[in-house]
């Protein structure tokens, strides 16, 4: 269905281009890059980033296997890790040639029960080790289960075997994450010992790259909020171009007198008269309640606007009393990293929740 609506989504493939050339430079020239792509591509559109980089890289990851599915429809054919599979979608992962995750021994038992009665061989599967995380994953005292179960069966074959690092971003956490990159050398030999082949190894995501890449390289890394303009410090999302920008139009614009209050709740009352420009797009697109009165704010005419009033369901308002505007001019809602990282600290959240709260009712434009 055609989406006519007038906020939209700006997305500059050229700036994805740009972000996964620079984080494609600190590696190794044979290192592998998966490019995360949940959660709708961290907000943007799942199906575009991929159509986009698919000729550039060598697996994309999901979270779950409907994302997976969707690729598949739209008609990518790089390699998928399905990252979080749960055991009534294995079919479907199956029929999809999408490629699991096997995070426990319930789960390694299930999907070779479904590729053997498939008839399958050789068909790929991830294995994950926890080694701090505390999420999913095997501990080492699985190893011996798990040689077990994969032993005279030609069903399955472990094509890698990973980790992810808890605190990669904060260089306090240092000898933590170390002591992770350790204990997965540690997990992998003693269970790559026990296979008659060494499936690939991989650990690192954005800020693992920029941090931990002499330490943790391994044979691919997996890049996600830094495709999408993010390098998870000021100084590293400074050398990255924006991706994402959102856009809407002022829909009506209004006086209010001294006295006189504006939206639910009559959380805001005019000490003195002012101007409101009222912006279609509102919590259900992903605009938090938290950055209302006064909180948050917009740029018109590259002007700070701040939002007033609390953020209704699909509309804000926002003072304009010394902005000179007109119904239907452009807004800009996010203006770049800068601007959403600045309303991430404002309400104590993080840019991964401010870009994957958009609504998927907003229109969404691919720029190039």
């Amino acid at each position: 269905m055609e989406n006519n609506h007038v906020t939209k989504l700006e997305i500059d493939l050229n700036a994805i281009d740009f972000n996964f050339n620079y984080f494609k430079s600190k590696l190794h020239k044979n290192t592998k890059v998966l490019v995360v792509v949940k959660a709708f591509g961290y907000g943007s559109s799942a199906v575009e980033i991929a159509r986009f980089l698919a000729s550039k890289v060598d697996y994309f990851a999901v979270a779950y296997s409907d994302e997976g599915i969707a690729l598949r429809k739209a008609g990518i054919e790089t390699p998928i890790l399905v990252l979080h599979p749960q055991k009534c979608n294995l079919d479907n992962i199956i029929q999809y040639n999408l490629e699991p995750n096997i995070y426990s021994v319930r789960l390694l038992t299930n999907f070779i029960e479904k590729t053997q009665i498939s008839k399958l061989q050789n068909y790929p599967i991830h294995v994950k080790f926890n080694t701090g995380l505390n999420r999913i994953g095997f501990n080492s005292n699985d190893i011996s289960e798990i040689v077990s179960t994969l032993k005279n069966q030609p069903s399955v074959y472990v094509k890698s075997i990973f980790s992810h690092v808890a605190a990669s971003e904060d260089l306090n956490e240092r000898k933590f994450t170390l002591q992770q990159i350790s204990s997965f050398n540690t997990l992998t030999k003693e269970f790559i010992s026990h296979l008659n082949y060494s499936p690939f190894k991989h650990m690192l995501n954005t800020s693992g790259i920029i941090n931990y890449s002499e330490e943790a390289q391994f044979d691919m890394v997996r890049l996600g909020i830094g495709v999408y303009g993010f390098g998870n410090n000021e100084n590293e999302t400074k050398k990255l171009q924006n991706v994402l920008t959102l856009k809407s139009i002022i829909s009506q614009i209004n006086t209010l007198k001294k006295g006189e209050t504006i939206g639910y709740n009559r959380a805001f009352k005019a000490t003195s008269t002012i101007k409101t420009a009222t912006i279609p797009i509102g919590h259900a697109d992903g605009i938090s309640r938290q950055l209302g009165n006064g909180v948050g704010y917009i740029f018109i005419n590259n002007i700070k606007a701040p939002i007033v009033g609390n953020v209704c369901m699909d509309m804000m308002m926002v003072d304009i009393s010394t902005i000179d505007c007109n119904e239907g001019d452009e807004v800009v809602i996010f203006k770049n990293q800068q601007h959403i990282d600045q309303l991430s600290n404002i309400i104590n959240t993080i840019p991964y929740e401010i870009l994957t709260a958009i609504s998927q009712r907003i229109r969404r434009i691919l720029k190039i």
